[in-house]
């Protein structure tokens, strides 16, 4: 038998990976063209965060799962998943700063009640999701000023 550690540690790179596969050269460029915030000067740091947040998630999910055995929980983790990982390739395909504020947003709501609704379950599972309760609001915030740096791109 697989152990569920490692079923989602699978899921959790293929969806990211898979999602993020959407992008093409055309799609970077876009991105990479736009004016970012004075301040963010801890860009370089971005895909250190976000590797920190789907390790975390998936540990998280991995406590629940063996707490609970529940697929709509495993569900909801795998839709916050994906409200996470949608952000670059659908803010990207559609040209939209305001698109990724309203996805970034949206993880975010998805993500702490995600976080209430297993804080009952196990207080750790709960605590691991904190590292993406505090990025999210972060990352939605610098594309929210991008907006108001890129009106054309807004």
């Amino acid at each position: 038998m697989i152990p569920s550690w490692l079923i989602i540690g699978v899921v959790t790179f293929v969806v990211a990976f898979a999602l993020n596969q959407t992008l093409n050269s055309k799609d970077i460029r876009w991105f990479k063209h736009l004016t970012r915030p004075r301040w963010l000067t801890f860009e370089w740091a971005i895909p250190i965060i976000w590797t920190v947040v789907f390790i975390c998630g998936a540990w998280s999910a991995y406590i629940v799962w063996e707490a609970t055995q529940n697929w709509w929980l495993m569900g909801f983790y795998l839709l916050v998943e994906v409200a996470i990982s949608i952000y670059t390739p659908v803010m990207c395909k559609t040209r939209s700063l305001k698109i990724g504020t309203i996805i970034g947003g949206t993880g975010f709501v998805l993500g702490l009640i995600l976080a209430i609704t297993v804080l009952p379950i196990s207080g750790i599972a709960a605590l691991l999701l904190l590292p993406y309760l505090l990025w999210s609001p972060v990352g939605t915030f610098v594309t929210w000023k991008m907006m108001q740096l890129n009106p054309m791109d807004a």
